[in-house]
């Protein structure tokens, strides 16, 4: 994807996310994050806006934790002050130079265009969060979120997951003797072999028809896959060794 479709879907999200939380409203639980409110994803996620904003913005040339988020901060207020931010961030991503230098954390042809694919793909997530809490909303029933996203987006986010977050030192999917774990969409031709061990997890794009053997296959459309590798939803159909997927299940969380 180019980083201008990256910002389409970041206004998209982010509007979609605003929308959700306003309708739950900011006490509501949130079923996919539960030891959160509505309240608390939008501080998380509008604090992760005027972070990356910064970035943008300023040229930080280093890493620098996002700012504290009054816990004051909610209702009405707070709405609004999450409207503000992501405008804010959808306007400096849009002004933003090609040639843009500042701290960026995962492999990308650019900063910019790392901002606007990381901010995408945050924001939906966390917009899937929202919209799980209208199941506590009278009158609004939970949609299907694998339907919301695009065949393209949910591929290009399965990329950023495992060939950036888990090629890092600090994912914590590991196993004690090699194994290969198999991701495959049935919606597309997009497929990933995801080799295990106790180093960090090797992840690459797959030709299945000259693919190893997997110990364990995880197949699904690309947009439950994506939803299900961020354990917002359960695997599709999981074939050969379920230990794999649990695994994926206890040890995947992004810090």
């Amino acid at each position: 994807m180019e980083t201008a479709e990256h910002i389409r879907a970041l206004d998209e999200e982010g509007r979609l996310l605003a929308t959700a939380a306003r309708k739950a409203g900011t006490d509501a639980e949130v079923p996919t994050c539960p030891s959160w409110r509505v309240r608390d994803l939008l501080r998380h996620t509008g604090a992760v806006h005027r972070w990356a904003t910064a970035f943008v913005a300023e040229g930080h040339p280093s890493p620098r934790p996002p700012a504290d988020v009054s816990e004051d901060l909610d209702g009405d207020s707070l709405l609004t002050w999450f409207e503000d931010g992501h405008r804010r961030l959808l306007d400096t991503l849009r002004a933003a130079p090609a040639d843009l230098d500042c701290w960026s954390f995962l492999p990308a042809p650019s900063p910019l265009a790392f901002w606007a694919r990381r901010q995408a793909h945050e924001t939906a997530v966390h917009r899937v969060d929202a919209e799980s809490a209208l199941g506590n909303a009278p009158g609004f029933p939970v949609p299907d979120f694998s339907t919301s996203l695009a065949v393209d987006f949910a591929v290009d986010g399965i990329d950023e997951l495992l060939l950036g977050f888990h090629a890092r030192p600090n994912s914590r999917v590991r196993t004690a003797t090699p194994r290969v774990l198999r991701v495959r969409a049935t919606d597309t031709d997009a497929a990933w072999t995801v080799r295990l061990s106790a180093e960090p997890l090797v992840a690459e794009r797959a030709d299945v028809s000259r693919a190893p053997d997997a110990d364990c296959e995880i197949t699904g459309p690309a947009p439950q896959l994506y939803l299900a590798l961020w354990n917002r939803l359960p695997f599709p159909a999981v074939d050969g060794d379920p230990a794999l997927a649990e695994l994926w299940r206890e040890t995947s969380g992004i810090g």
